[in-house]
């Protein structure tokens, strides 16, 4: 087989805030898997910030994970191959100090490879992942900055969105200003979220709760640093009626498995592009609609990675769930999704009838202009 892997650098306009700095740039990363037969399919690694990570993780995939690959047996089996690659570099990742960046090229390829499972079957990833598959997910809008939030967010809203998603955590009154005034623009009936982003110690977060609470939250994401003791999450869960949320920086599904009774997470948001790829986060989202938690897979990159998210999510067949959705422009996120976002309307898409995640080499040769580091690597 043979993989190519893409390198990407789109411009942000308007830089995205967060917490933790500033993204001038969208980076993205691509793997491409072709067989012997010409059938294909495409994964994206998680490289979103610092966007320095990118061509890292392409140098990963190329000189430490794929050349593992040919050993395995296991290209036909992606979620097995993504155990057995996760157990041959548990001591690498160890070594090294990098079991993110490993994870996430593992990832990534997974995801590569269940694309193009989904192709040699010629049915749609969702509908291989579980015949019963829903043709159409909820989405909601994310990513939107502090400034001129109210406005970013009854735009969304206007634009067909279920609801969307301010970023806090800069100033206490700007947060309570922009949750306030977006819940006003956008009235009562309409989804409202925030993301702290992990900015909070304990008494910050508590301080905010009845912020929270009068903006009429669907959930507050992060408020506190992910290794931030279970019992102030439970404190801070217990101090408000507004639902906690997490689960972009959880890599287990001990994890996933735990965190209602843990940290009283109650919306659960795992990354396919972070940890587990296709396969262990279409279990992890069965596993969390058996037991009553809201599944809203998180994402925040490029086109493949949001297409990917939306089959799993249709696959698992959550109701209460949605996709999170970037609403910051970023074109080969909106471009190579375009045919599932154009069908947009109240607040869900329609997933096409495409084999695999419908995603096809044209629509990325589209951006060959942002190319900036590019390799193939036969295994």
């Amino acid at each position: 087989m043979r993989a190519t892997i893409l390198v990407h650098r789109v411009p942000a306009e308007p830089p995205v805030r967060t917490s933790f700095g500033i993204m001038h740039d969208r980076p993205s990363v691509l793997v491409r898997v072709e067989d012997d037969d010409g059938a294909f399919g495409y994964g994206e690694v998680w490289c979103n910030y610092p966007s320095v990570g990118a061509e890292h993780r392409a140098r990963l995939l190329e000189t430490v994970v794929l050349p593992l690959v040919g050993g395995s047996g296991l290209v036909d089996q992606p979620a097995a191959l993504w155990t057995w690659l996760t157990e041959r570099l548990r001591v690498l990742a160890i070594q090294s100090g990098e079991p993110g960046p490993l994870a996430h090229c593992v990832a990534g390829l997974e995801c590569a490879l269940q694309d193009l499972a989904a192709r040699r079957a010629g049915v749609p990833l969702a509908t291989f992942l579980a015949p019963d598959a829903a043709g159409d997910v909820a989405v909601y809008a994310s990513g939107i900055n502090p400034t001129g939030a109210p406005e970013t967010a009854a735009a969304a809203i206007a634009a067909g969105y279920g609801g969307c998603k301010i970023k806090i955590g800069f100033d206490p009154a700007l947060d309570r200003a922009n949750l306030l005034g977006a819940r006003q623009l956008i009235g009562d009936d309409r989804l409202l979220m925030a993301d702290a982003n992990q900015a909070w110690d304990l008494d910050e977060a508590l301080a905010f709760a009845s912020t929270a609470d009068d903006a009429g939250l669907r959930w507050l994401e992060e408020p506190l640093c992910h290794p931030a003791a279970d019992d102030e999450w439970r404190q801070l869960g217990d101090a408000m009626r507004t639902p906690l949320a997490a689960g972009e920086n959880y890599t287990s599904q001990c994890d996933f498995d735990a965190l209602a009774e843990t940290r009283h997470v109650r919306v659960v948001q795992p990354d396919l592009g972070r940890w587990g790829g296709v396969g262990r986060i279409f279990a992890v989202g069965r596993s969390l609609a058996q037991r009553g938690l809201t599944f809203c897979p998180h994402w925040l990159g490029g086109g493949v990675g949001l297409l990917t998210s939306c089959h799993v999510k249709a696959a698992v067949g959550d109701v209460s769930g949605l996709v999170e959705v970037d609403f910051n422009p970023n074109p080969i996120r909106s471009e190579v999704a375009a045919v599932v976002f154009d069908t947009l309307r109240d607040g869900r898409v329609k997933l096409n009838t495409s084999p695999g995640i419908g995603v096809e080499d044209a629509m990325i040769d589209d951006f060959s202009r942002y190319l900036v580091w590019s390799r193939d690597v036969r295994f």
